[in-house]
């Protein structure tokens, strides 16, 4: 078999604490975390949720902004509002029970509405990681959209009213090294192999070898082994789907009979059949790593660029030069003799690090050209981005303020569809506009619903002929909005909690592809949608 796992050294306290995080995000990911700064603009139940989320993996620090007192409502919803805190300061209370959930987190709050902050110190919010804000009204998200986006901070916009929810995200550039892809190959080169792994699979002959031998031997080596022979036969490597089953015959049949002249397939020859259908595809550079590799911030650097473009003008140079990306340098687990196994993995380690070595050198003579510090980009940052070139990503996405102040979205595609969630989202812009003009929620006063039922309906019928739509919302849709009355729901501001949450984690990490760039719950029927607006 395979050499066995290393022991594993005593776990520090703060490792036992954050082991399954460190699972999906690593060393690397939590550090980010831990250095993160996250503003909440507004402690409402679905605010303090989201901090809840982000507190418990351990951010560095949170600011909450809020100039509102603790209401009978927020008693009725908020989990961190204690009933003898009417009256006082919703931030200061919401930030004292959110530190206790982690001692290692750090909490700060302002008693000040955002709009007079926006109005006297609008740099206040340059030095976040990401801003969250939950009840926004439009008046001031779109100052505080303009702002973000100029300085490239990420904004999420959330809200929670009734049984509907909503998440915006709003960043202009994102970077992704590490997408974690749902179905990952092994990137075994089988197709090219590097002149070293050559020189070693062919100096194996599987047919030379007794029964013995042969259930030692890796299942990459059989499988290479096969292709050759099949690739002698065929002047090819298997394309299809019948020369990969003429393959998988072969290996099938090629067991030695034993003494009673039976035939068994080892199980590292059943490895091998099973590689054939993931292993054997000659390697391409898939068209989202092209993408990234002609754009124009990786062609032309300058002196803002960043280190992730810097590696990208390197991986650029280096692909032109090999038409490949990168090895991973990684080996999966294999039937096989510890020797046989680690030989074969220390080949993969040697080439993967010798390709890592050339173009961290080219990044680095790169960013000193650019003036950039010689710790710009370090070893570390390199190698990571090296061992994961097939899963670079750049999101680039579109700004809040400009979706408020478009005279026309298009919506066609979503609105042939009567039961597309879409119809809420236009339901909830009509919804912040009614506050807009009225400073109320529709619906808030009792003896006002049905007046208000009219008023947000007209509401949503300029808008959507604003943007050039003559459908008309149901009348039982606006009404259920109505009938919340602006009310905040626990168990809906929850789920919205941890779902906006993730996405802040994703783009402080820069690990996992972001929302892009609109999400869309109701709780009523249990489902979700994104929408890219």
């Amino acid at each position: 078999m395979s050499s066995p796992a290393p022991k594993s050294p005593e776990q520090s306290e703060k490792s036992k604490k954050y082991d399954r995080q460190l699972r999906l995000w690593g060393d690397h990911g939590q550090k980010l975390l831990e250095n993160a700064k996250i503003c909440l603009i507004n402690a409402t139940a679905l605010g303090t949720e989201i901090l809840k989320s982000l507190i418990l993996p351990g951010i560095g620090s949170f600011t909450i902004v809020d100039g509102e007192k603790v209401t009978d409502e927020d008693i009725g919803t908020n989990f961190f509002i204690e009933s003898d805190s009417i009256g006082l300061s919703r931030a200061q209370v919401a930030t004292q029970n959110l530190l206790e959930l982690n001692p290692d987190v750090r909490g700060d709050y302002i008693d000040e509405s955002v709009d007079h902050i926006m109005a006297h110190s609008q740099d206040f919010f340059d030095t976040f990681s990401v801003v969250i804000a939950t009840s926004l009204p439009e008046k001031i998200l779109i100052p505080l959209s303009r702002h973000l986006w100029q300085k490239n901070i990420p904004l999420i916009l959330c809200r929670s009213v009734g049984f509907l929810g909503y998440i915006r995200l709003q960043v202009k550039e994102h970077t992704i090294i590490e997408a974690h892809p749902d179905n990952e190959n092994p990137d075994l080169r089988l197709d090219n192999p590097w002149p070293a792994l050559q020189e070693h699979l062919d100096k194996i002959n599987i047919s030379s070898l007794d029964n013995k031998e042969r259930s030692h031997v890796p299942a990459l080596v059989i499988l290479y082994y096969y292709l050759n022979e099949f690739k002698s036969i065929h002047g090819h490597l298997p394309k299809t789907r019948s020369e990969k089953e003429e393959i998988k015959k072969i290996i099938i049949e090629s067991p030695i009979p034993d003494e009673h002249g039976l035939k068994h397939l080892e199980e590292n020859f059943k490895e091998a059949i099973r590689y054939i259908n993931t292993c054997v595809n000659p390697v391409k550079i898939q068209s989202h790593v092209q993408a990234i590799l002609d754009d124009d911030s990786c062609i032309n650097l300058n002196q803002n660029s960043s280190p992730f473009w810097v590696l990208c003008a390197a991986l650029r140079e280096f692909v032109e030069t090999e038409n490949a990306l990168p090895l991973k340098g990684t080996l999966p687990d294999m039937a096989a003799d510890t020797n046989s196994y680690i030989t074969l993995q220390q080949l993969y380690q040697k080439q993967a690090q010798s390709q890592f070595e050339v173009i961290y050198r080219r990044a680095l003579e790169l960013a000193r050209n650019l003036g950039l510090s010689q710790d710009a980009i370090t070893e570390s940052e390199a190698k990571l981005f090296c061992k994961h070139a097939s899963e670079l990503h750049v999101v680039r996405g579109s700004c809040i303020a400009d979706e408020y102040q478009k005279s026309r979205l298009d919506f066609t595609s979503y609105l042939e569809d009567p039961d597309s969630l879409m119809f809420h989202y236009i339901t909830l812009r009509g919804l912040e506009r009614f506050i807009s003009e009225f400073n109320t929620y529709p619906g808030q006063l009792d003896d006002h619903v049905e007046p208000d039922v009219l008023k947000l309906k007209s509401i949503i019928g300029k808008l959507l002929a604003e943007w050039g739509y003559s459908q008309i919302i149901r009348d039982e849709r606006v009404h259920e909005v109505c009938r919340y009355g602006g009310a905040e729901l626990h168990s809906v501001s929850a789920i919205l909690g941890g779902c906006a949450a993730h996405e802040a984690i994703k783009l402080i990490t820069c690990q996992y592809k972001p929302l892009n760039n609109t999400f869309i719950y109701d709780a009523i029927t249990s489902t979700s949608a994104s929408f890219t607006l």
